[in-house]
């Protein structure tokens, strides 16, 4: 394949891993203006759903977790040309899917349509890129790849921003005669575009790697496909995560069940999956996960590492997002600032660690990352509701920065504990583990904020005159729509929100305090830049699931 070509097909993968990363971040800019559009309370707040809301988010992790692993066998099986392309597909059909939904179950089932196309975006880009590229080009387009993964997360909260605040559809659907029709309701209100914006990039990276040569596609080889382990994988994910996302609740819908059993059920059911995944898969010539890595220590506290930080950056994204939303009252632009400044210092700490891992060994970056992300989270939990956006944008940034810096080392630790032949599997297990940890993070921070709104809900509606006891005494002979009392109902709630916050910041804190021991066994050597230069993976070696990068 000449150049020129190629160059094309990597944007086409560029494009294809961006969308991927966008789609990690964007959503949380957007949770507010969705729960207030799909969710109609009896009374009240649209946020007495976040339980189920939650899923909008975990339903993509989850589908992105249980894919990931797989796609490198799929891609030996069918070639990374089809993968790639059946991937994109699927990406855009769930990104259509989820910008027409109507209520919040359409819309978890197209985020979990999306999250599999994800899934297997990244890996698959990955190899097919080091199929294209050779000798130094390929090092270059690899750095690609791995940078536009992150620079889609950071993106995410200003494509957000500017959606919800810059797309007006409500106007042009007034103007052309379109109220209250079915073409409305999939047109407005604007956070569904979103997820339209991803439909006309995604067709035409999709258009481009089809009229592209097949010369990209890379060799495809005999093996199967170990469909049983993956299940068991996702039935102990999906019931630990819905177990957790339950507690504290008090009626599950549609269940004349206490939830507390259910959840207890569900954690039963987990543990079993669990076991008879790890028994599987020790078992299997390709395994699912290859559990046997964890014997190395270097590997288990690299996975350990990757899981506890993972949760504490779900905590930062979505409390971030959920405190400028409940507590400051803020806006698009603010949810701009303060998540941009999570997910740009995130990718910049990436980066650095790159650069830092070659000039000090790897547990010493690890443990700066760690501190100052822990250090972030522990400002973070002091906000009230007098503090400013600026210093909300600050805070996020610290916390993004030293998690950034942990991405190098635990990448590198895995997959060099693992040696060249599981290159491929390790680096899959890490972001596994990553992403896992997002997932638990959001379920547990759900499960705590749910159980929060719910007592707080019943206090101001479960009677007539349930919110005289929180509004100031010369405001108790109002009716509740007065806007006096409005105002000082949503001045309680922003206190009480705050209050909410600080418990799930000072627990992320303590979650990266904890990765400390685990960050110190992963190694102390120092890594030069010729031996960076002499582990840059093969063709034959990216082919076989060997790892670029780890994300």
């Amino acid at each position: 394949m000449d150049r020129r070509s190629a160059l094309v097909l990597l944007v086409v993968f560029g494009i294809g891993v961006f969308l991927a990363g966008l789609e990690l971040i964007v959503t949380a800019v957007a949770l507010p203006s969705i729960l207030v559009d799909l969710v109609e309370p009896t009374g009240g707040s649209a946020w007495i759903e976040l339980r189920k809301a939650s899923w909008i988010v975990n339903g993509y992790l989850l589908a992105y977790v249980v894919t990931m692993p797989l796609s490198g066998r799929l891609a030996d099986l069918w070639g990374a040309r089809r993968l790639f392309m059946g991937a994109l597909v699927l990406f855009v059909v769930g990104s259509a899917l989820a910008g027409a939904s109507q209520n919040l179950d359409q819309l978890i089932g197209a985020r979990i349509i999306q999250g599999v196309g994800g899934g297997v975006l990244v890996p698959v880009a990955t190899a097919a890129a080091s199929h294209l590229f050779e000798g130094h080009d390929r090092p270059r387009a690899l750095g690609v790849i791995g940078a536009l993964t992150f620079l889609g997360m950071a993106a995410g909260p200003f494509v957000g921003a500017a959606i919800l605040g810059g797309v007006h559809v409500e106007g042009a659907v007034e103007r052309l005669g379109l109220e209250g029709g079915p073409l409305a309701a999939a047109l407005a209100p604007s956070w569904r575009w979103i997820f339209y914006v991803n439909v006309p990039i995604g067709l035409i990276a999709l258009t481009l790697a089809w009229a592209a040569s097949s010369g990209w596609d890379t060799p495809r080889r005999a093996g199967r496909v170990d469909v049983i382990g993956a299940a068991l994988f996702t039935v102990a994910l999906a019931s630990g995560l819905i177990g957790l996302t339950l507690l504290g609740s008090s009626r599950v819908a549609g269940l004349d069940v206490d939830p507390t059993i259910i959840s207890a059920v569900l954690f039963v059911v987990a543990a079993i999956a669990t076991a008879l995944t790890v028994i599987r898969d020790v078992g299997q010539e390709t395994p699912f996960l290859e559990v046997r890595l964890f014997r190395s220590v270097s590997f288990s506290s690299a996975a350990i590492v990757s899981l506890l930080t993972g949760y504490a950056f779900a905590t930062a994204i979505i409390g971030g997002a959920v405190f400028v939303d409940r507590v400051l009252y803020g806006g698009p632009d603010d949810q701009r600032l303060a998540l941009g400044a999570l997910a740009g210092a995130t990718a910049i700490g990436a980066l650095v660690s790159g650069f830092a891992v070659r000039l000090m060994s790897l547990r010493l970056v690890t443990l700066i990352g760690l501190v100052a992300g822990a250090a972030g989270l522990i400002v973070m939990s002091t906000w009230t509701s007098a503090v400013s956006i600026e210093q909300v944008g600050l805070a996020l940034g610290v916390f993004g920065f030293g998690f950034g810096l942990t991405v190098t080392p635990r990448s590198t630790a895995a997959v060099e504990s693992a040696g060249r032949d599981a290159f491929g599997i390790a680096s899959a297990v890490v972001t596994v583990a990553r992403m896992i940890g997002m997932a638990i993070g959001l379920a547990i921070l759900t499960a705590y904020g749910s159980t929060t709104i719910d007592r707080l809900y019943d206090r101001i509606y479960a009677t007539p005159d349930g919110y005289t006891t929180v509004v100031p005494e010369e405001l108790r002979d109002r009716p509740l729509r007065d806007p006096f009392v409005v105002e000082a109902l949503e001045e309680w709630a922003s206190r009480e929100a705050a209050g909410i916050m600080v418990g799930l910041f000072v627990v992320a804190a303590g979650v990266m305090l904890v990765a400390i021991p685990p960050g110190l066994t992963l190694g102390g050597r120092r890594r030069s830049v010729a031996e960076s230069v002499a582990r840059t993976p093969t063709r034959e070696g990216i082919e076989r699931g060997e790892p670029t990068a780890v994300l």
